[in-house]
């Protein structure tokens, strides 16, 4: 196990973050108008109108519950769509909670995305529309395109995260395979109701026609790009007939294209980014300035975890600041080639921890890579500390790092060395946290 006071200065840090993206706190602030990227927003207070509530994301029933607590006398209709067991949460007055499926779509997303539309459809003129969008929506709400299944969405979807997708190239084939997504859901409001996203960004560089694939943003990518896409990670010629026939369909102007910035129905939309990795960021850094530490902001998290887990690792070993706090956020991939467990973080944690052993610095180096959300993967951890002596120990338990990180098995060997990072889920979501700590 890594050293117990070094894990907890790793944890308290971790925890500064995950408290400034509490999703009740930062819809608050929105609706005060006291966040410092907020549009001049009191709009979602002014007056005595309607207001109907869609919260849908990992985020969704803290975001529903604010919102529901400032605006009660105001909610005439509200659905949030969580991602465990609606009875886990307390109820709510004036908001339903339903479940949606995660990271898979399933028969409950495609339920809760279809009652939200037929509720969406009852806001008249000068009604407002909220929707509280944050990280886990785009699988959690699902309405299959005319023409398509169920089981077609979950087939692509299951393959292009099996192939290391990017969130980006995922989100365009949602969008273009989907009656709600890349924009579609303002077709099914009425044409003289407001609409406001209020929306927890859980993608690098906050593409918000990216995060929950865009409910309420203009598209900038069509048909093709997502044949690209397919055709890129290898998936088209395995993708079900019915998906390629509706893309190829869609090149050939068979079938509209998604919503652009044109289309008169996103006239009558704020988005709002509320809260962002670089939220969460910014308290880390405020969290480890008290301890001391010199803090360096290093850049965004992308790419493939292993080469990723490398190239932070030779970066750290040549670190010669003392009491360094190096920090950055993002979101890695894993392509699969193995049948371990474990997730992006970990595996991520692990190829660091491997180079970390092959350089072999003088200094002392402790890292923490985690999920914001508290869930890396399909596993019970949000990620994994990692160190000079982890591959050692691991070899002690008779465990081979660089076969577990070909193996994807990154979850049974930290779980071995007792170096898992488990919170459970945080109710907020916001990317990966990196967070080392160098020369303490």
């Amino acid at each position: 196990m890594i050293d117990p006071g070094i894990s907890k200065e790793l944890e308290r840090i971790y925890r500064a973050a995950i408290a400034a993206v509490d999703p009740a706190l930062l819809v608050g602030q929105a609706l005060d108008g006291t966040i410092s990227n907020a549009v001049p927003i009191t709009s979602p207070i002014d007056g005595t109108g309607p207001v109907f509530v869609l919260a849908i994301g990992k985020a969704s029933y803290a975001m529903a519950a604010e919102l529901e607590r400032r605006l009660a006398e105001r909610i005439v209709d509200g659905l949030t769509v969580v991602p465990t067991d609606p009875v886990l949460f307390p109820p709510l007055t004036k908001i339903r909670i339903v479940q949606g499926g995660h990271p898979l779509p399933d028969a409950s997303s495609a339920a809760a995305a279809s009652a939200a539309i037929r509720m969406v459809g009852n806001a008249g003129d000068g009604d407002l529309v909220i929707v509280a969008l944050s990280g886990g929506a785009s699988a959690m709400f699902a309405a299959p395109a005319e023409g398509l299944t169920l089981d077609d969405k979950i087939a692509t979807t299951s393959a292009l995260l099996k192939s290391g997708a990017a969130i980006r190239e995922l989100n365009c084939v949602r969008k273009h395979l989907s009656a709600v997504k890349g924009g579609r859901l303002m077709q099914s409001i009425s044409n003289n109701a407001r609409v406001v996203s209020l929306i927890l960004s859980d993608v690098p560089g906050d593409d918000i026609a990216t995060i929950g694939s865009g409910l309420t943003v203009a598209d900038l990518s069509t048909f093709s790009d997502a044949i690209g896409v397919l055709k890129r990670r290898r998936i088209w010629g395995r993708a079900p007939e019915r998906v390629r026939d509706h893309l190829e369909r869609g090149v050939a102007g068979e079938i509209p294209e998604t919503p652009k910035s044109t289309d008169h129905s996103l006239a009558r939309v704020t988005n709002l980014i509320i809260g962002s990795n670089a939220t969460a960021l910014d308290a880390a850094e405020r969290e480890a300035g008290k301890s001391g530490f010199s803090v360096e902001r290093w850049p965004e998290l992308k790419g493939e975890a292993d080469e990723l887990g490398r190239d932070l690792g030779a970066q750290l070993a040549k670190v010669s600041i003392q009491r360094a706090c190096i920090l950055a956020g993002g979101e890695p991939v894993v392509t699969v080639h193995g049948g371990g467990r474990g997730g992006r973080a970990q595996q991520c944690a692990l190829a660091l921890a491997l180079e970390l052993a092959r350089n072999a610095p003088s200094g002392r180096i402790a890292v923490l890579v985690a999920g914001s959300d508290g869930i890396d993967g399909p596993t019970d951890a949000a990620g994994a500390f990692a160190s000079l002596d982890t591959v050692d120990r691991a070899r002690v338990k008779g465990l081979a790092a660089e076969t577990a990180l070909k193996r994807n098995d990154a979850y049974n060997l930290f779980d071995a060395i007792g170096d898992l990072f488990r919170t459970g889920p945080t109710g907020t979501n916001v990317t990966d946290l990196f967070i080392a700590l160098v020369n303490y």
